[in-house]
């Protein structure tokens, strides 16, 4: 086993400053990860799974915080869209790392909003292996009941408003986690109640579908009412190119009594960890296992 140290860094992405934190080993790196985080997660939430990483498997991985939120700063009257976020800042870190460790081979683990937006990067033949978790095209008619009644009052025009009016989203006063910047909320909601998802959205760049041709592995939870396997599938349309493996997480095979959303890549995910970034044979075909 390696000793895991961690490097506080600063990654610059257009005129914001993330902060970041790199999970190393005193080892020459296997592979170099860039963890993309979910929409309101702090990267400190993944800081287990990047010590693991780095300690148990040799693989180095940045964690950071996306502009305007959590180390990198305030969501108050911050200007950040979703566009932002998935496609500036996660191509911000992305370009860091292979910068940083150009030898080793560059992985990308999306979490949530962390898998959906490489089709709106660049240098995507430079990604060795993509591991999204819980990442899909989700509508509200997606999620199941109770839930769905939760999402609906989640994206009211209401709150819109209310998040305008204040400059931030107040996730935190609404007990649901960390603010958000009043443009984040907006795009996300956009997304989320639109049948077409991301594709009508004039403020993305235009996607190429075929850049990403590496291996990908696709899991979804089964659990998972935020994003549940048939809104994880369909994102899968987005990556024509890639060599895509599917793989469903239940509870009841690792002794659990629930997953869900987030805990696949926090502490108490810590029993899926080996399955998740679990190396597939390369195949262009989707295989459900």
């Amino acid at each position: 086993m390696n000793v895991s140290t961690t490097q506080n860094v600063t990654i610059p992405s257009g005129p914001a400053a993330l902060a970041g934190t790199l999970f190393v080993s005193g080892e020459k790196p296997k592979a170099a990860v860039v963890l993309h985080a979910a929409t309101g997660v702090p990267a400190r939430f993944y800081a287990a799974f990047a010590t693991w990483l780095s300690r148990d498997r040799g693989i180095a991985c940045l964690t950071y915080d996306y502009r305007d939120f959590g180390a990198s700063g305030s969501a108050q009257g911050s200007a950040a869209t979703m566009t932002d976020w998935g496609v500036h800042d996660q191509q911000a870190a992305r370009d860091w790392l292979r910068a940083r460790l150009p030898e080793a081979p560059l992985w990308v683990i999306g979490h949530s909003l962390g898998g959906m937006m490489l089709p709106y990067q660049t240098g995507l033949a430079s990604i060795a292996r993509v591991v999204t978790v819980a990442s899909g095209a989700v509508n509200v008619r997606d999620h199941p009941w109770p839930y769905q009644a939760f999402a609906r009052a989640f994206w009211a025009p209401g709150l819109g408003a209310l998040s305008r009016r204040i400059g931030r989203f107040p996730t935190r006063a609404l007990r649901i986690g960390h603010d958000l910047p009043a443009g984040v909320y907006a795009q996300w909601r956009q997304w989320c109640t639109s049948p077409a998802f991301q594709r009508d959205d004039a403020d993305l760049p235009v996607a190429d579908a075929t850049a990403l041709t590496c291996p990908m592995r696709v899991v979804a939870v089964s659990d998972d009412a935020l994003c549940p396997p048939a809104a994880v599938w369909r994102l899968m349309t987005a990556y024509p190119g890639a060599m895509k493996r599917q793989v469903v997480l239940d509870p009841r095979t690792f002794g659990m009594a629930r997953i869900g959303h987030l805990d696949p890549l926090g502490e108490r995910g810590r029993p899926l960890w080996p399955t998740l970034i679990a190396q597939d044979l390369p195949s262009r075909s989707n295989v459900l296992i």
